[in-house]
């Protein structure tokens, strides 16, 4: 290690602080007109805290449904917006200079595998660009916890199951799933220089209220009511490990004040997690329950696999439940009902 280095590591140990409790602090959510940042905002500011949400409201996906999002948290106090893109280094350190974050909780990427076929470039400028300048903002104004949103997808064809956080993942098979694992290198790489603290999370399948229009509990929805056939790949010998956004929330709540503890070293500041309900479901058993819950039944188009997917994923959560005493608790057939519920009352059907 050169006389740069060691200075960077002892500097950061130096300036560490000890993390904020349940006082209310003020907090970065990235991607807060995202599904899952807009419900990390939402319960950040139920529980009292400041929170500051920047969002660049891509076109990805329905951009009112976005809006609708920050509709509902701008009627929540402590919550201010500022529409901004990652991308923007001189923007996104100008908000570092003006505001003191407590906690970083970066959830702001291009999300997709399929995607990511097709669109490769935005996802190194979103993915890789984005988060080096996210880190580069904490390097220079410290925040005590950087929590930064990685991804199942990770793990590739991983044939071992379930996923372990210590398994080796280097051979992804998406062009977004090698961007996560990238991510995950680079806060490696900044915690380890410059003495930052990070937990990154790696969400198995994430749905529920508010979802994404581009996965398939809402697509399957969707195409449902309208009476259309759904894509089923791989014939349907598929399985995931789905996980309800209650359950991803209180996770980040939870790891938000539980930065990772540095050894002697000076390493371990930079820990994964998997955030899955840790019980996989066979994609054929899911849409039963939301034949169930919508009382219709699914047009079923058998498909082959398609490029970038995988068979099953499976999370072991056991360092979570180890770190903040929790494991995912909601029953599928629990949370395909309030989606339903959602579903059907935002678009009045």
């Amino acid at each position: 290690m050169g006389e740069g280095q060691e200075h960077a590591v002892d500097q950061g140990a130096s300036a560490d602080i000890r993390c904020s409790g349940n006082y209310p602090v003020t907090v970065l959510v990235t991607g807060a007109a995202g599904f899952i940042g807009f419900h990390t905002a939402r319960r950040l500011c139920l529980d009292g805290h400041q929170v500051v949400g920047i969002d660049n409201l891509n076109d990805y996906y329905d951009v009112a449904l976005k809006q609708a999002r920050l509709n509902e948290l701008e009627r929540l106090p402590g919550f201010r917006f500022l529409k901004m893109d990652i991308v923007d280094k001189p923007a996104l350190m100008a908000l570092f200079d003006d505001q003191r974050f407590t906690q970083v909780v970066h959830l702001a990427a291009q999300a997709g595998v399929r995607y990511s076929l097709d669109n490769p470039d935005v996802y190194a400028q979103s993915n890789l660009v984005g988060f080096l300048n996210v880190l580069e903002a904490c390097r220079h104004h410290r925040p005590e916890h950087l929590i930064y949103a990685s991804s199942s997808s990770v793990y590739g064809s991983n044939s071992k199951m379930p996923f372990k956080v210590e398994d080796t993942v280097d051979h992804p098979v998406s062009l977004y799933a090698a961007s996560k694992r990238a991510n995950e290198l680079l806060a490696h790489s900044y915690c380890h220089l410059y003495g930052l603290k990070a937990s990154g999370l790696r969400f198995f399948t994430v749905y529920g209220p508010w979802g994404r229009p581009d996965m398939a509990p809402f697509k399957f929805t969707e195409a449902i009511l309208k009476g259309l056939p759904i894509d089923v790949y791989n014939q349907g010998h598929m399985a995931r490990d789905f996980t309800y956004i209650d359950d991803i929330v209180e996770s980040i709540v939870r790891l938000r004040t539980r930065p990772p503890v540095v050894g002697a070293s000076g390493e371990g500041r930079n820990r994964l997690f998997n955030i899955g309900r840790g019980e996989p479901m066979a994609l054929l058993d899911f849409i039963e329950c939301l034949e169930s819950a919508l009382d219709r039944q699914a047009r079923r188009n058998f498909m082959p696999m398609q490029a970038g997917d995988v068979v099953k994923t499976w999370a072991d959560v056991s360092a979570l439940a180890e770190w903040v005493d929790f494991r995912p608790q909601v029953a599928v057939e629990t949370g395909v009902g309030e989606f339903v519920n959602w579903y059907r009352q935002f678009y009045q059907l």
